[in-house]
């Protein structure tokens, strides 16, 4: 369970994250949406323990983010991009190399990493050296990488970037069967039908703070909306521009 409190955080004169709170509970898919801007990235970013908390409390499986961020990081797979990978190394060590930071034994790790091979299909990279690699292949090591430990909790920062329509697929299976498994799941997402589809609950964040919560039923009805993405348009208060007179008899 992922349990955020009253979180801040400051970055000169601009409040980039003021007062958020939410909880996303043990097996489930929470979505975590916002506009560019808006406080999302950050807010994932110090659940992470990847940037320090500016002020108020994060829990991941009741372990304090902010006072205990290596333990915090043990129980918490985190995926932000695909960037970050060794080029020199090949998917496999890249994957090994993090599930040796995180402790994990060679023989655990050797069998993780060949599940990810086969859900993620990575059997004709996973011995290549990742320099060179596409946009949704540096992906699927990222994910891997990340989750090789096996956390209770996962958060994924727009995890479908990059993928073809086969890969998105069977990201989408895995993010099922961790949530079949009990895990929290956490993933943002600029796809209204993916979020719709996968998600049971959905945090929208706007200037900083949380404009809605709830499954996608309860936000449609709030809104008065017909689909996610008029809602979440609606919800997050975003202004949308009137079509110029090229657009309209276009």
């Amino acid at each position: 369970m992922i349990e955020v409190k009253e979180l801040r955080k400051q970055f000169g004169a601009v409040a980039a994250v003021d007062g958020v709170t939410f909880t996303a509970p043990s097996g489930a898919i929470t979505g975590l949406l916002g506009p560019n801007g808006a406080g999302k990235t950050t807010t994932i970013r110090m659940l992470g323990s990847l940037i320090d908390i500016g002020s108020g409390t994060i829990k991941i499986d009741g372990v304090d983010v902010g006072r205990e961020p290596e333990n915090a990081r043990l129980v918490c797979g985190i995926l932000t991009d695909a960037r970050g990978l060794y080029p020199r190394l090949t998917a496999r060590e890249n994957i090994r190399y993090y599930a040796q930071i995180r402790g994990v034994d060679s023989s655990r790790s050797e069998a993780t990493i060949n599940r990810f091979v086969e859900w993620l299909d990575m059997k004709e990279i996973i011995n290549r050296r990742t320099e060179g690699f596409s946009q949704g292949e540096r992906m699927k090591v990222a994910i891997a990488r990340a989750l090789v430990h096996e956390p209770s909790t996962v958060v994924l920062d727009e995890p479908t970037n990059g993928l073809d329509v086969m890969t998105t697929r069977a990201l989408r299976q895995l993010i099922k069967r961790l949530r079949a498994e009990g895990r929290t799941v956490m993933f943002s997402s600029h796809i209204m039908q993916e979020v719709a589809a996968l998600c049971d609950e959905i945090v929208i964040i706007a200037r900083g703070k949380v404009s809605a919560q709830g499954t996608t039923d309860a936000l449609l009805a709030q809104s008065g909306a017909e689909n996610l993405e008029d809602a979440f348009v609606r919800l997050a208060g975003i202004e949308e521009e009137a079509p110029s007179a090229e657009e309209t008899f276009a």
